[in-house]
C-alpha cells in the first residue's frame, strides 16, 4: 500500500470513528426522547392526582412526537434499522396523533329537523376591556354568531350588564333564533355586573343543572336539557381549571419564544406550579364531569374549553364513551387557543354515539383568545 492510500485510509477511519461517535450520541439522545414519548402515552389514562408529573409529557407530547420523527429521518437517510425504534413507538400512539391531526372528506348534510348545528366559543367577557384594542370587536362578536347561526351554543367566559348597552344576554336573545336560555354566574358584582357561563338554544329548554366543584370558582359546569321534537337531549357546557398565568407570565413565556438562552429561575418556578395546580384541579373536575355524564338518561353533547389537551387527564375522562367531533369530522390541526400558551386544541365538541358528526370547523377569527369551533349533530337512524 502507497503512502497516499495510506492516508486516504486513515483519514476514512478518522471520519468514520467521529460519525460512529455522533451516531452514538444521537441513539443516546434517541432513547431518552423515545421514553418521554411513551410516558406521553400515559398521560390520559393516569390522574395528576396520583402521578402529576406525567401530566407534563403529555403536555409535551406534540413536540416530542416531532423529535421522534426526526430521528426517523435521521437514521432512515444512513440506512440504519433504528429508523424502526422510533417509528414503532410513533405508531404505538396513532390514536393520539389522531387527536391532534385529522383529515377527513365527508360533506355537510341537507339541513333537515334531525340537523343540529352546534358551536362553542370562550367569548373572554366579550373583550370588555378591550384587549383587542378595537372597540368593535363585540359587535363583530354578534356577527359571527348571527351569520353562523347555530341551533345551540354554549359560551364561556360569558358577561353581561344588566340594563345598559352591555346586557349581552338581552342582545343575543333578540338578534338570533336561539332564545331559550340557560345561564349560570360565577361572579356578580354591585348585582347587575355578571360573569359566568351561558348556553343558548333554539330547542325548548326542559331542565337546568350545575355540577357542583366543591369549592367556589371561576371554572363551571352545567347542563341542559332540552326537547328536540321527540327526543330529550343534554347539553353540558363547561370551563375548567384555567392556568391562571399573570400578565408577567405571559410575557416571559413570549420572550422565551424570541430569545431562548433568556433564564428566569423564579419564572420558571411560578409558571411550573400554575400548571400543576392546574392539571390537579382539571382532573378533579374531569372526574364529576365524567361522573355526571356516565348517569345521564339521555343522549349528550358536551361542549367547552377543557383548558387541556388531547394527550390529558381531563379530555380522557370526560371523552370517554363519547365521540369527538373534530376527529369524526374535522380538517387540520385544530388549534382552537390564540394566546402564547398553550396553543394547541383545547376547546371541544364532543357527543354520543347516537349522533355523527359532519363538518368540525374552527372559525379562524382573533376577536377572543380563543377560536370558535362548530360542527353539524345528525341523530342516527
Amino acid at each position: 500500500m502507497s503512502i497516499e492510500q495510506q492516508l486516504i485510509k486513515e483519514e476514512k477511519d478518522r471520519r468514520k470513528g467521529k460519525r460512529y461517535f455522533f451516531n452514538q450520541v444521537v441513539m443516546i439522545c434517541n432513547h431518552v426522547f423515545a421514553i418521554a414519548l411513551l410516558v406521553s402515552y400515559l398521560s390520559p389514562h393516569v390522574s395528576p392526582e396520583n402521578f402529576w408529573f406525567i401530566a407534563f409529557f403529555g403536555l409535551a407530547y406534540p413536540l416530542l412526537l416531532v423529535i421522534n420523527i426526526l430521528f426517523v429521518i435521521y437514521w432512515a437517510g444512513q440506512l440504519k434499522k433504528r429508523a424502526a425504534y422510533s417509528l414503532i413507538i410513533i405508531i404505538a400512539g396513532w390514536s393520539q396523533i389522531a387527536s391532534y391531526a385529522q383529515i377527513t372528506l365527508n360533506k355537510t348534510p341537507e339541513r333537515t329537523k334531525k340537523t343540529i348545528k352546534v358551536m362553542s366559543y370562550n367569548v373572554k367577557i366579550f373583550d370588555l376591556y378591550n384587549w383587542t384594542h378595537d372597540i368593535g370587536t363585540r359587535s363583530k362578536m354578534f356577527g359571527l354568531i348571527n351569520d353562523e347561526s347555530p341551533d345551540i351554543f354554549c359560551f364561556q367566559e360569558f358577561f353581561s350588564r344588566d340594563s345598559s348597552k352591555l346586557d349581552n344576554l338581552d342582545s343575543i336573545i333578540k338578534f338570533q333564533k336561539a332564545k331559550f336560555v340557560h345561564v349560570e354566574y360565577t361572579t356578580t358584582i354591585k348585582k347587575i355586573h355578571h360573569w359566568g357561563i351561558a348556553t343558548f338554544s333554539s330547542y325548548p329548554i326542559i331542565k337546568k343543572g350545575r355540577i357542583d366543584f366543591g369549592y367556589k370558582s371561576n371554572n363551571i359546569c352545567i347542563y341542559t336539557d332540552i326537547k328536540v321534537g321527540a327526543d330529550t337531549l343534554r347539553i353540558y357546557n363547561m370551563h375548567l381549571q384555567s392556568i391562571s398565568f399573570h400578565a408577567d407570565d405571559y410575557k416571559y413565556v413570549e420572550e422565551l419564544q424570541k430569545n431562548l438562552e433568556k433564564e428566569d429561575v423564579e419564572h420558571s418556578k411560578s409558571i411550573f406550579k400554575r400548571l400543576k395546580l392546574a392539571f390537579i384541579k382539571r382532573s378533579q373536575q374531569a372526574d364529576l364531569i365524567e361522573e355526571s355524564i356516565a348517569s345521564s338518561p339521555y343522549s349528550v353533547i358536551v361542549c367547552g374549553d377543557f383548558n387541556d389537551t388531547p394527550a390529558s387527564y381531563a379530555y380522557h375522562t370526560i371523552s370517554r364513551n363519547l365521540n369527538d367531533a373534530f376527529i369524526e369530522s374535522g380538517n387540520g390541526f385544530g388549534r382552537s387557543y390564540v394566546g402564547a400558551f398553550p396553543s394547541f386544541r383545547i376547546d371541544y365538541i364532543l357527543h354520543s354515539k347516537t349522533f355523527t358528526a359532519y363538518n368540525f370547523r374552527t372559525i379562524h377569527e382573533e376577536l377572543s383568545d380563543h377560536y370558535p369551533v362548530c360542527c353539524y349533530l345528525v341523530k342516527n337512524e
